[in-house]
């Protein structure tokens, strides 16, 4: 026993069994910057490919019938797709001029922000854009029920359907399961009484 807990000793800890993930803060974090990094690029690859159709725009043929509130419109998309790139672009300058400072978890953290402000903002570049399309095409009232018929879809699809997935696993859990099947204050009741505790809470390190 001696010999193992010297093996040991001067290594981070490891997540004890029953907390998901066999990890350290650091690994865990490098796990979350890979993921985040999948995640921008799909976004990255939507908002420059949006922001380059409408630099474009400016330069077609019929971009000279606007009317001046359908320019006012097409400025303020221009400037949200920019906007937008730069929120989802500041993840990398982030990590270039922090890396190596031990700072990956906060790094996460903050790119996490960027990346939501980003998506936020390509919401609105995207409505917009589409709002800019219709009333161009259609001429009438309908090109907003249209549009705002799309809004609703991606705010659903991007922010409704996760936040519901958060309020889903915050009310699945059972409080104070412990009191309830006879444990004890501390968590630490009979078989019976562990298996209302919630699944998510870490277990105290048999080593300490």
């Amino acid at each position: 026993m001696g010999r193992a807990h010297e093996g040991t000793r001067g290594r981070p800890p490891k997540a004890v069994a029953g907390w998901g993930r066999d990890e350290t803060e650091e690994e865990r974090a490098d796990r979350r910057w890979n993921e985040l990094l999948q995640e921008v690029r799909v976004a990255q690859t939507g908002g420059q490919v949006l922001l380059a159709f409408l630099l474009g725009a400016a330069f077609a043929p019929r971009f000279e019938e606007l009317t001046t509130p359908e320019v006012h419109l097409y400025v303020l998309t221009v400037m949200l797709g920019a906007a937008s790139t730069g929120a989802l672009i500041g993840p990398v300058t982030l990590h270039r001029f922090v890396t190596g400072r031990r700072l990956k978890p906060e790094t996460v953290d903050l790119a996490s922000i960027l990346t939501v402000i980003g998506l936020f903002l390509l919401l609105c570049t995207v409505t917009c854009a589409m709002l800019l399309i219709t009333l161009l095409v259609l001429q009438s009232g309908t090109a907003y029920w249209l549009v705002l018929g799309l809004f609703v879809w991606f705010v659903l699809c991007w922010f409704a359907l996760p936040l519901y997935a958060l309020w889903r696993q915050r009310h699945s859990r059972r409080p104070d399961g412990d009191a309830d099947r006879g444990g004890d204050g501390d968590g630490n009741g009979d078989e019976a009484g562990g298996a209302g505790r919630d699944p998510l809470a870490r277990p105290a390190d048999p080593g300490s």
